[in-house]
């Protein structure tokens, strides 16, 4: 089992925690993270750009001069695609660009994330992280004590208010709670920084 180094608020070190193998073990898969941060990009997509057909803009029921006799070219509508204010031909309309992904690879794709972040040393486990009240400072200096000046995503069991409110207003740091980790926040902070009730959570979640 892998072991990572436990720190505490102050940046000292307090022990150390073995990691579940099966979790923060396994031999990192990256065509599958590919895939499943592919779907992730996809799937923010709201599918809501639309455009009007000829037969939906509005006007051109009348035909805009006779067939013959005046020189200019055959006119049947003024909505015509060719014309100002026609309507559009293959425009986009309404779609669901939603993609699922079976569930067994979305928890492989995770796992392997988790598992080359601690091959990289790129996990920093707090025992607690807790504040009284909403603090920025207090937040900031934390990250200072554990060496953390990269991005970095917080995770945390409950999602703390306080830790929250603290966390979000540093530029570069995300605070999650730990159900709700997923691939690419992974892959787009350098740093994890976690606390042991969120490890525990992650492994009695992905463990088996």
């Amino acid at each position: 089992m892998p072991k990572v180094a436990v720190f505490n608020m102050a940046g000292a070190q307090v022990g150390e925690i073995e990691l579940n193998d099966n979790v923060f073990g396994i031999e990192p898969n990256a065509a599958v993270v590919h895939q499943v941060v592919k779907a992730q990009l996809v799937n923010r997509r709201q599918g809501t750009a639309a455009t009007k057909t000829r037969g939906q803009v509005r006007g051109g029921g009348r035909k805009p001069w006779r067939q013959k006799g005046t020189g200019r070219a055959r006119a049947g509508t003024r909505r015509s695609p060719l014309w100002r204010g026609g309507g559009t031909v293959f425009g986009p309309h309404p779609r669901d660009c939603s993609v699922r992904l079976p569930r067994k690879v979305r928890r492989l794709a995770l796992k392997s994330v988790l598992s080359d972040k601690v091959i990289n040393c790129e996990m920093v486990v707090i025992d607690n992280l807790h504040f009284e009240e909403p603090k920025t400072r207090r937040m900031a200096e934390v990250l200072d004590a554990l060496n953390v000046s990269e991005k970095a995503l917080v995770v945390t069991a409950d999602g703390n208010s306080n830790v929250v409110k603290s966390a979000r207003n540093i530029p570069g740091i995300k605070p999650v709670r730990a159900d709700f980790i997923n691939v690419y926040d992974l892959l787009a902070y350098d740093k994890l920084v976690i606390t042991k009730d969120a490890v525990a959570m992650v492994e009695e979640v992905y463990g088996s």
